[in-house]
């Protein structure tokens, strides 16, 4: 049973092979393949913008820390002016807070940096393949379609196309048929000369014995027929025909001399 069943899902595979290698179109599946390629370049694009808005935020980030940086500065000398010099600590212990932040920050901004140079470059090699990718697609297309004609016509013209082959191989067993009855009527024929067969189209009782007597009266017919038109000619006609033609007479002057 097991042996079955793997037989059977055999056949289906190969069935179903045999189907899909008619059904797929090479141009159909380069374009596919090319719209994929166009799919993942357009998400490296997307990624890049991502990274670079990721580092411009940062950047902006540093901008604004910057600024803080300073603003605590000036406060801390107005509040040493003031005689606070416990603000003026306060203010300086923000101060290294946010040039740390902004230290961490520009670390930050310089990874993004890279990682947006790497994937512009691999967005741009990218696009090349995919350029390159197209060309080969269209020469290859452009090619199979040529194929495609060409082995249309050839059948066309040789007759092994499905639909013409149909009409060959229905040409051929009606070449075939005809044929085969010619050579049935043949043989009949042959059979009702040599008496193995009746013809059943001459009235009944008409045997092979009186088809001959009567080939032989009608033999006698034609004789006796030939003999009454021969009666009938011109008596000169009869006897130069009996006699045969006579040799010519010597000329007079051919006498004399002689």
């Amino acid at each position: 049973m097991t042996s079955i069943t793997h037989r059977i899902a055999a056949l289906f595979r190969i069935k179903a092979d045999k189907a899909l290698d008619r059904a797929e179109d090479p141009r159909e599946v380069l374009d596919h393949s090319y719209e994929q390629q166009l799919q993942m370049l357009q998400r490296v694009r997307r990624g890049v913008a991502d990274v670079s808005t990721s580092r411009k935020r940062v950047e902006l980030q540093v901008n604004q820390l910057q600024q803080s940086t300073g603003k605590l500065q000036d406060q801390a000398q107005q509040a040493l002016a003031a005689d606070r010099e416990d603000l003026a600590r306060e203010a300086l212990t923000r101060r290294t807070a946010v040039v740390s932040q902004i230290t961490d920050m520009r670390e930050q901004q310089t990874s993004l940096q890279a990682q947006e140079e790497k994937l512009t470059l691999a967005a741009q090699r990218l696009q090349a393949k995919v350029d390159s990718f197209r060309t080969r697609k269209e020469t290859i297309k452009a090619t199979y379609t040529a194929a495609e004609a060409q082995t249309r016509i050839t059948e066309a013209v040789t007759g092994i196309g499905e639909e013409l082959g149909d009409v060959g191989l229905a040409t051929r067993r009606a070449r075939d048929k005809t044929e085969q009855m010619q050579a049935r009527a043949g043989a009949l024929d042959e059979l009702i000369a040599s008496g193995a067969l009746e013809d059943a189209t001459l009235p009944a009782g008409h045997d092979d014995i009186q088809a001959e007597l009567e080939r032989v009266s009608a033999g006698q017919h034609v004789e006796i027929e030939l003999a009454r038109m021969k009666a009938q000619l011109p008596a000169a006609s009869t006897a130069a025909a009996v006699e045969g033609p006579q040799a010519p007479k010597n000329p007079p002057d051919q006498e004399a001399t002689s």
